[in-house]
This record gives C-alpha cells, sequence and structure tokens, in this order.
C-alpha cells in the first residue's frame, strides 16, 4: 500500500514499512496477540508455581510478563539507533529460561528466588547486548546438533511440570484432574485437526477457555484472584525485592542467553524469508541488541527474559500482512494488558489440570521441534550422534533423578540442576572437541550458520 502523496519516481515501500487502515492494524495485531498469548504466560506460571507464589502474587507476575513483552516487541518492531529489527516480530518470554530458573528456585529459599533470578538475567541481558554484533561470528559453535538437542532438553524438562500441575502439586493425581486433563487435551487435539489457519494457531488458548468453563462444576476454580484484580494497576520495580546478583544463577542465565540468541538467530532469517525482506548481518546483530535490552530491562518491571516468538512468524505467513507496525500495534496491545490486572488475572481462573492437559500440547510440541531441529543434522556421523546421545544423557539427569545432586555445593547444584544448561555446556564442548579443536577450518558452505538450518524448526515458547 504506497502511499499517495508520495511521488511518482519514488520508490514503493516495502510492505513491512508500510501502515495500515486503524481498525486492520489493531484486529492484526490482536490476532498477533492471540497466538502468542498461551505462549508468554506459561512461562511467568511455572516460575510462580515454582516459588509458591499467591494467586494475587501469580496475576501480577503474569502482568508483568505481558507488558515487559510489549515492550520488548516495540523495541524489536519499531527501534530506535541500532537497536530491533524493525520487522515484524513478537517478542515475550523464552521457554529456554524456564528450568535453569525453576533450578534457582529449587535451590535457594524462596524468599529470594526471585530477586536472585531478576538479577542473572539483568546481568545475561546486559552482557548479551554487547556480545549480539559479535554472535553470527559464534553461531557456527552452535549447529543443529547442540541447537537441537539444547531444544529437546527444554521441552522434556518442562513436561514434568505440566504433569505436575495436573497432580495439582500433589504426590498422586485424583481421578477428576486425570478426567480435567484428559479433555482439555483432546480439546486441543480436536481443535487442531479441525480447524485451520488463525483458529487453528490459537487452538491451546481455546482449549484453556473451554477446559476452564468445563472445570467450574467441579469445583476447582479459584476466582480469588480476579475478584482481588483491580481494573488499572502498574508492575512496580523490583516488586519482589531488590536484584540479588549470585555467580552461578548468573552463569546459568548467560547460557540461557546464548540459547536465546541462536533461537532468534534462526527466527530473524526465517522472517526475513517470509517477508521477502532477507535480513543481513546489520538486520540479525540490530534484532539481537533488541531481544537482549529487552531481556535486560525486563526484570525492572518483575519479567524474565524475552526472544522471538516463531509461532508468530507462521500468522505472518498465514495472513500475508508483513507490515511491522501491524506488530507494533500487538505490542501495544500487550503494555496494556499488563496495565490492567483484571486481565492478566484472568489466567489465575485456569485450574492446574486444564494447564497441564494444554502443557503436555505445549510443552512437547517444544521437544519435538528440537527433535525436528536434530533432523537437520547428519546424525550419521557417529560424532554428532555421540554429542546428541551425552548431551541429552547429561540433561536428564535432574529430570529422572532430582536429588542426585544434593551432596554437591549448592551453588554448583544451580547450573548442573537445569538439565538445559548442563546438556548445552556438554554440546557445546563436546561439538568443540569433535569439530573444532585440532582440526582444518571447513569451507564456508558447509559452515553456514546453524540458524540457516533451523530457521522452520525452532520454537521460541
Amino acid at each position: 500500500m504506497v502511499e499517495t502523496s508520495a511521488p511518482r519516481n519514488a520508490p514503493a515501500r516495502h510492505p513491512v514499512d508500510q501502515t495500515l487502515p486503524p481498525l486492520k492494524l489493531v484486529t492484526s495485531g490482536l490476532q498477533h496477540v492471540a497466538a502468542m498469548y498461551a505462549g508468554v504466560v506459561a512461562p511467568p506460571l511455572v516460575v510462580g508455581k515454582a516459588v509458591g507464589l499467591t494467586a494475587t502474587q501469580m496475576t501480577f507476575l503474569v502482568g508483568a510478563s505481558l507488558f515487559t513483552a510489549g515492550i520488548a516487541t516495540l523495541l524489536q518492531t519499531i527501534g530506535f539507533w541500532k537497536v530491533g529489527a524493525r520487522l515484524p516480530f513478537v517478542n515475550g518470554v523464552s521457554f529456554a529460561g524456564v528450568a535453569p530458573l525453576v533450578a534457582i528456585a529449587d535451590t535457594t529459599d524462596h524468599h529470594d528466588s526471585l530477586p536472585i533470578m531478576f538479577g542473572a538475567v539483568m546481568v545475561a541481558g546486559v552482557l548479551g547486548f554487547f556480545v549480539a554484533p559479535y554472535f553470527s561470528k559464534l553461531v557456527r559453535f552452535f549447529p543443529p546438533v547442540v541447537t537441537g538437542s539444547v531444544i529437546t532438553l527444554i521441552g522434556v524438562s518442562l513436561l514434568p511440570v505440566a504433569i505436575g500441575w495436573i497432580a495439582d502439586n500433589g504426590p498422586t493425581a485424583s481421578v477428576s484432574d486425570i478426567v480435567l486433563a484428559l479433555i482439555t487435551l483432546v480439546i486441543v487435539l480436536v481443535l487442531r485437526r479441525l480447524l485451520t489457519g488463525f483458529l487453528q494457531q490459537i487452538a491451546v488458548l481455546i482449549g484453556l477457555v473451554v477446559g476452564t468453563v468445563i472445570a467450574i462444576p467441579f469445583g476447582v476454580t479459584d476466582f480469588q484472584a480476579i475478584r482481588h484484580a483491580s481494573v488499572v494497576g502498574f508492575p512496580s520495580p523490583f516488586h519482589f525485592g531488590a536484584p540479588q546478583f549470585q555467580i552461578p544463577a548468573i552463569v546459568s542465565m548467560c547460557i540461557v542467553m546464548l540459547v536465546c540468541l541462536t533461537e532468534s538467530t534462526a527466527d530473524i532469517l526465517a522472517l526475513g524469508k517470509v517477508v521477502d525482506k532477507p535480513a543481513d548481518e546489520a538486520t540479525l546483530a540490530a534484532g539481537l541488541r533488541a531481544d537482549t535490552l529487552g531481556s535486560a530491562i525486563s526484570p525492572l518491571f518483575n519479567g524474565f527474559a524475552n526472544s522471538a516468538f516463531a509461532q508468530n512468524i507462521g500468522l505472518v505467513a498465514i495472513t500475508k500482512v508483513r507490515s511491522r507496525f501491524v506488530v507494533a500495534a500487538g505490542g501495544v496491545l500487550l503494555v496494556l494488558m499488563g496495565l490492567c490486572p483484571v486481565l492478566a488475572s484472568l489466567i489465575a481462573l485456569v485450574p492446574g489440570p486444564v494447564l497441564g492437559g494444554a502443557g503436555i500440547v505445549l510443552f512437547g510440541t517444544v521437544a519435538a521441534s528440537g527433535v525436528k531441529t536434530l533432523a537437520e543434522a547428519d546424525l550419521h556421523d557417529g560424532d554428532n550422534l555421540l554429542i546428541m546421545a551425552v548431551a541429552l544423557g547429561v540433561g536428564v539427569i535432574p529430570i529422572v533423578a532430582p536429588h542426585f545432586y544434593d551432596h554437591l555445593d549448592p551453588h554448583l547444584q544451580i547450573v548442573l540442576q537445569s538439565g538445559v544448561s548442563a546438556g548445552c555446556l556438554v554440546a557445546v564442548l563436546l561439538n568443540l572437541a569433535f569439530h573444532h579443536v585440532g582440526r582444518k577450518r571447513a569451507p564456508a558452505t558447509e559452515e553456514q550458520p546453524a540458524a540457516e538450518a533451523l530457521a522452520d524448526a525452532v520454537p521460541s515458547a
């Protein structure tokens, strides 16, 4: 849509930079919010339950995540200076950080857990901001065998969380809990099978709504949070306490930041192809700066590390609406939702078993995407097979044996208790040992950034 006031000989504005009529701008932006809503509220729910937050505190944490996701999205779409890819990118809380954050919660006093998390995310975000311009040169150390192993571990590490939701964090699940989870799971699967286009994209969100309605007669729906929620509020800075800086937690989140940078690199390259505006090195660096700056700012307002949401790339491809201002409108809506606690409290209505049923799909999809990424690696190569095997083996230790590292130093436990962090470290080190140290530099075609191969496989949720 070229502005009519432009001179005839002026070059046509790229669809990415075109504006739309206000109504279409808002409705299209709302579609992007709906497509990523379930993904952006899931991480704070997982972390909030891990540190034992009340329903009211959980509402605040969810609202903060919506608010900071909106800020990060505006940094990415509108941008300033050399910050922001200026592509139709939605940013939100990255799933990559959830398992390490839960590990921090499990190894620290719950009163200090969130301040320690926020301090670690801030440092990782700042370091990531300065690393961003050089990261494209480091991507070769994160080939599909490394990123695929890490993404698989992210999903596998989160699946026990979904099971815990079904049992409502108890040792066993009641028959009603299992029935509610199963109903929700079936609803999501049926919707994914029967619906198409945008409605199929938000099948998980619809499943959560329908499952919650069905759960009301079971007496497990808690209306307390919405009763006490105000219409207007602001995520006051450092609501849960001033940030604390502990080296092990910082190391763990720096590893997560590298994973986030890898995911975002893949997403930027993929979206550039979708909107027919290929991302060059400057665009890639600007996009990664926006990710890391958003992550560094996020803890100020009680949020976590942010990265691009891949599912919204699919929405761009489906709708053919390529304007970055549409996604910017979605970012504004996210900010407004974060400023409206009563909207954020709606997620607190969703019972644990319903969340768990949808979580099996949500987290299982993350693991499946990791397997898809591993398919891009040459697993006929014995070295790659060994890297994957050992990384996954080390990564699942805290999942199958939660108390395995109990006799180690508590600071070391923060890193090791996160299967994602431990598995990523192992995968990177083994990849260096088998493919880089003592070997001649491979031709450029063989060292093509792994993100190019991951463009259609890496999730951000």
